[in-house]
Parts: structure tokens; C-alpha cells; sequence
């Protein structure tokens, strides 16, 4: 009789990556994974659900041929997402800090949102380079008011995010939004925002997005691409520090340069583990 022969799971190494936070235990947490060969959509979809992290970034070493640029891409628990800033700054982290790029160099990635790119500062933050997003007036859907509770001032809407300016900051922290409704009726993710109250900061922001299966993001770098150009033509300001009030906290800073943005922030390696596929 043939015994049949055992396959041994192979592992693939991981990190999580607290990015947008110098503060162990804070920002927005996102697994990291550094592959030699592509894989099928299917594959990244099934680890999303396993890490259960707002999103996984897997990067795809350069091919030899190529022009040195990493594969990206970003997957929360339910679906791939065009843009994803905390895992985009937690990817370049990993390739600094386990040597697959010089700390001097800056890192270029091939993405669904186009090519970005990451710079590193000195004192060891990150800055991303990302399109901005226009945004458009937009007359409150039926509903949307009620649902995060009034107070709104000001309501847009860009190709990824719809922003809500709230009347002050402690508008923006107390806030307890119908998340039913928003999973229900607002396909886009919600961001709310107004001035901060924190000499320390000149925005603060909340980012909700049931309908991508992310009830309230933690940390959230696309999102400013939107608020960042648009809270600075009103502050008349060329770099905003901004503090995302979640329950874990991030802190950001965004530096407008035209038709691009300049997401920055800070980030901590938490845990170095391997997935035994």
C-alpha cells in the first residue's frame, strides 16, 4: 500500500506595523507581508480575513527586469481598496527596517492608485506621496444628518471619501454615528472633521467605514488626502499636524503640493511572526 506523503505548511513571514504613531499600542495597525512572487486575489483576500486588521498590505518584490518598484496591495476583511495610507507607511517601515531598502532611498510603488512613492525624514517619520482628492459640495443624502447626529457645517464629497465638517472638536470626539445607516447608505467612507481645540494640532478627523467593513479606522492616511487640501486653503496653511481622535489615536501631518499631498507620520513594528500556508 502507497503511503501518502505529508506537506510540510510553508511559512511565510509577517509583521504588524503600528503606523501613523511613534506610541507602542496606538495608530492603526496593519500586517505587512513581503512575497518574491505574486499571488491570486483569492489568496490575499483569505490572510485579510485571518490577520482581521483593519488592512493587510502585501508587497511584491521588483522583478530583476524591472525598474526597481515594489508591488502594493492593501486588503481589508471584505474587500482590495484602491488606497490604503497606514499600510502604504507600514510597508515602506518593513522595507527600512529589515534592510530591503537603504534608509536613505526612497521606495517606489506600482499600486491601483498609480505609482507612490515614500521619503524618509529625519528622526525616522515617513512621508508618502498620494493624490490629492478634490472635493465637491454635496447636498446631505436623506438621512445622512440624523445619522451622525447634526452639527453638520459643511458636507463634500470626492471620487473615494465623502467629509463632513463638524462645528468643533468635541463634536468630532463625541460623536456616535448610525453605523447601520452608513453601511446601508453611504457606500463611501465617512470623514469628520473640524478645527482642533489643541494648540499641538490645527485639524482633528474620524474616519468611518462600515460598508468596507471597517466600523471606525484607527488611522487613516487616504482620508487626508481629501481634508488636508481642503482645511488648507481655509487655514491658509502649507502643512497641517492633525490628530485622528479613534479610540487608539494617530497623528499625521499632510503637506500640500498642488495636485499631490504629502501624507507623513511615524511608525513601530509590534510583531514579527510567520503564516504557516
Amino acid at each position: 500500500m502507497a503511503s501518502s506523503q505529508r506537506v510540510e505548511p510553508m511559512a511565510i513571514p509577517f509583521r504588524l506595523v503600528d503606523a501613523f504613531t511613534g506610541t507602542a499600542f496606538s495608530g492603526n495597525p496593519a500586517p505587512v507581508f513581503v512575497l518574491r512572487d505574486p499571488r491570486d486575489a483569492a489568496w490575499y483576500q483569505a490572510v485579510a480575513v485571518e490577520m482581521n486588521a483593519s488592512n493587510t498590505a502585501f508587497l511584491i518584490a521588483p522583478p530583476m527586469d524591472g525598474d526597481g518598484s515594489w508591488g502594493l496591495r492593501w486588503f481589508t476583511p471584505t474587500v482590495e481598496v484602491h488606497l490604503c495610507g497606514h499600510g502604504t507607511l507600514a510597508a515602506a517601515h518593513v522595507l527600512w527596517e529589515d534592510e530591503y531598502e537603504s534608509k536613505g532611498t526612497p521606495i517606489r510603488f506600482r499600486t491601483l492608485a498609480g505609482e507612490l512613492t515614500a521619503f524618509r525624514r529625519p528622526g525616522g517619520a515617513a512621508e508618502l506621496d498620494f493624490p490629492a482628492e478634490p472635493l465637491d459640495v454635496l447636498e446631505p443624502p436623506a438621512g445622512l444628518v440624523i445619522a451622525i447626529g447634526g452639527q453638520v457645517t459643511w458636507l463634500g464629497r470626492g471620487h473615494t471619501f465623502v467629509v463632513a465638517e463638524l462645528g468643533s472638536e468635541q463634536a468630532v470626539r463625541s460623536l456616535v454615528p448610525d453605523l447601520e445607516w452608513l453601511k446601508e447608505n453611504l457606500p463611501d467612507p465617512l470623514v469628520v472633521t473640524a478645527r482642533s481645540d489643541d494648540s499641538a494640532f490645527d485639524v482633528v478627523s474620524r474616519v468611518f467605514a462600515p460598508a468596507i467593513g471597517i466600523p471606525e479606522d484607527a488611522a487613516t492616511g487616504s482620508a487626508h488626502c481629501a481634508i488636508g487640501p481642503y482645511w488648507g486653503s481655509i487655514l491658509r496653511l502649507d502643512e497641517l499636524r492633525v490628530h485622528q481622535l479613534s479610540e487608539r489615536g494617530g497623528e499625521l501631518t499632510v503637506r500640500m503640493l498642488g495636485d499631490r499631498v504629502r501624507v507623513g507620520g511615524k511608525a513601530i513594528t509590534m510583531i514579527r511572526g510567520d503564516l504557516m500556508d
